[in-house]
């Protein structure tokens, strides 16, 4: 069987992933031109949503349908032909087609590969067959609903993996009134994004909401019993074993790009699709890979906010409407905004004081969990980390993102306003150049036009910029924002 390509059989753009970077492509692509026909697949056989927020959907804080991208009637009137819960199992490049499991073979001019990254499972005893029944990764919205209800019989649950999603997954547990345990095996919680000052004030931080954290746990096996998940077996240093009983158990040990059909297509691959500034495939010009399954000159990004920038570039690209645009490398920003957790890192983080050639400006107290800390090189911010208090992340950031020159008083760089600093998150002083929206890039000037033009609340902000649907972290900025137009505008009726 055979499937059309398009008004007049003809042959256009293909994309393969309808998460966060493939749907966000479309999106950008349908903004640019009505008229190339558009065949996206989608594996989920819901419309796209932002698996960010998966974690406040667990805790309940969230309904699932309030965390979708892009509504299922977009499709058919934007003329792009969706073909979501159908999986592709082939790519034929010599045919340029697609093969796709419902037996459909869709042509292509172009094929874009969004298809995101897969939950890593360990190979251990207990696991080694399969999933058993009580353990369950944290990835996909079909992965909330079962975790949320085997949650509701469950007595505990253990998080293996103490990175972001397994911090997320555990508090989303918690917030399901489960005594939850988050077992990581490296000295620290979020060791790539956190110094070991920063990863003891967050599990501090943990431990005030109830949540239990062992490091340095050696995970061996699950236990089973009947087909069911009993307990997490521990290697201890000493040797020996220990045993935790639980009756669920959520797998947290990090992700791997998903090239199975850019590997059997016959694509370079690194860590990923590997591709140049334009984000084709070296190996074939006419395939394109964005998000979590491509690597660009040796960097793989597993973050909302590049995936983003990469699908607005190719968008661009294709369209016509930009063809200088490249892109040439992301700065990674990390944020995790859940119910009494907010964290923002980015850069080096993991210089000390005794490090050559930068300085530390730090601020610790734990007894509140608050941390602070920037780390500056040849006057240069390449290094901040925040938890507990992040009112100074959007100044941060921008002096991250372009490298700007610091100014003298390095105190107001932890605490904005203070000294005399300007603080960046007040709208009075914020120019209008300034980024609020780092996942989406939008500057106070555009919410501050878009407010003039008539989105007076936040939502409706949000739903005409996209600002504050990426990460989450800069809502309180934007609901700012649009707070203090409305005073300004209240003064000057009056």
């Amino acid at each position: 069987m055979s499937a059309a390509a398009g008004a007049g059989g003809r042959a256009g753009i293909v994309v393969v992933g309808n998460g966060m970077a493939g749907a966000r492509f479309v999106g950008e692509l349908r903004a640019r031109d009505r008229r190339t026909p558009v065949t996206v697949f989608g594996a989920e056989p819901q419309p796209p949503y932002n698996r960010v927020l998966l974690s406040n959907v667990l805790a309940g804080m969230t309904r699932p349908d309030h965390i979708g991208l892009v509504d299922a009637a977009w499709y058919a009137s934007h003329g792009v032909d969706a073909r979501l819960g159908v999986e592709v199992t082939r790519v034929d490049r010599a045919a340029k087609a697609v093969h796709a499991a419902d037996g459909t073979v869709t042509p292509y001019e172009t094929l874009v590969l969004a298809t995101g990254s897969t939950a890593f499972i360990p190979p251990m005893p207990g696991l080694r067959d399969g999933l058993p029944r009580g353990a369950l990764v944290f990835r996909t919205l079909d992965d909330c609903r079962r975790i949320s209800e085997l949650a509701d019989s469950a007595r505990s649950a253990v998080v293996v993996g103490g990175g972001l999603l397994g911090i997320e997954a555990a508090r989303g547990l918690m917030g399901r009134g489960l005594d939850v345990t988050v077992l990581h095996l490296a000295g620290h919680l979020m060791e790539r994004q956190l110094d070991p000052a920063a990863g003891k004030v967050l599990a501090r931080t943990l431990a005030s909401l109830g949540i239990a954290t062992r490091m340095q746990a050696d995970v061996a096996a699950l236990r089973t019993a009947g087909g069911a998940v009993t307990g997490v077996e521990l290697a201890l240093p000493g040797g020996g074993t220990e045993v935790i009983g639980t009756d669920l158990v959520i797998l947290s040990c990090g992700v791997r790009p998903e090239v199975g059909l850019a590997r059997d297509a016959g694509l370079a691959i690194g860590r990923a699709v590997i591709v140049d500034d334009e984000l084709r495939s070296v190996t074939d010009p006419s395939v394109r890979a964005i998000g979590e399954c491509s690597e660009h000159r040796d960097e793989v990004y597993g973050l909302v906010a590049p995936a983003w920038e990469q699908a607005g570039v190719l968008a661009g690209l294709l369209a016509g409407t930009d063809p200088a645009a490249r892109f040439t490398g992301a700065r990674q920003i990390t944020r995790l905004k859940a119910a009494g957790i907010e964290l923002a890192s980015m850069g080096e983080t993991h210089f000390g004081d005794d490090d050559d050639g930068v300085e530390v400006v730090r601020f610790t107290d734990a007894a509140r969990g608050t941390y602070k800390k920037a780390v500056i090189r040849d006057g240069r911010l390449i290094g901040a980390i925040l938890v507990g208090e992040t009112s100074a992340a959007g100044t941060l950031t921008q002096l991250y993102d372009r490298a700007a020159p610091l100014p003298a008083e390095r105190l107001g760089l932890l605490f904005p306003g203070a000294a005399g600093a300007a603080e960046a998150g007040s709208p009075l002083r914020m120019p209008d150049a300034a980024t609020v929206c780092q996942c989406n890039d939008v500057s106070k000037g555009r919410i501050r036009a878009c407010w003039q033009a008539g989105a007076r609340t936040a939502d409706d902000v949000a739903r005409e910029t996209r600002a504050g649907t990426g990460c989450g972290g800069c809502r309180g900025a934007l609901e700012g924002i649009v707070a203090w137009l409305d005073e300004q505008d209240s003064a000057d009726v009056a």
